[in-house]
């Protein structure tokens, strides 16, 4: 007898950290978050109780990984500034300058290709309906390349300049 359960497509994400203890499953409840939430919004997200909830928030505020807002509620945020800083500091760490100059210097080359084909300084700047419904498509995948080269630039060039200052003489 065939399974009927399978279906084609993605798992069911009803309880996407059920394997997790309790402190991953907080962690990943507010790294999904689109938008603050409260502590039941995320004990709920989360499968744990308020409480338990509340106190991993409090460990995470703590670290700076989330923000918390005053309020009642209070609520919590994923702090982006965190994660980016653990970015930089990775690159950082795994790069050489020159490596990273030279990363910095392909994803300049590949913008201002960019900006050549679509007379924008922006991904924002180009207005998609100027193009035929054959090409849509193709215009926002090349959009989206774009936008995430100009931040993946941004941030190889973070990390060289935090390896170019540490590798500058102190004055002591």
């Amino acid at each position: 007898m065939p399974d009927d359960t399978h279906t084609d497509g993605p798992p069911p994400f009803d309880r996407p950290f059920e394997e997790e203890d309790t402190k991953q499953r907080v962690y990943g409840a507010i790294l999904h978050a689109r938008e603050p939430m409260t502590v039941a919004e995320i004990a709920e997200r989360a499968d744990c109780s308020d409480e338990s909830a509340r106190t991993h928030l409090s460990f995470y505020a703590d670290l700076g990984i989330v923000i918390q807002h005053e309020g009642r509620p209070a609520r919590y945020e994923r702090n982006d500034d965190y994660f980016e800083w653990r970015q930089v500091s990775k690159l950082s760490r795994e790069h050489t300058i020159d490596e990273l100059q030279t990363r910095v210097s392909e994803l300049t080359d590949q913008i201002e290709t960019y900006r050549d084909k679509y007379e924008a300084d922006t991904p924002a700047d180009v207005d998609v309906l100027e193009y035929g419904a054959n090409q849509v498509d193709d215009v926002y995948r090349e959009l989206g390349d774009w936008a995430t080269a100009l931040e993946e630039r941004r941030l190889h060039e973070r990390a060289r300049r935090k390896n170019a200052g540490s590798a500058a003489p102190s004055h002591s």
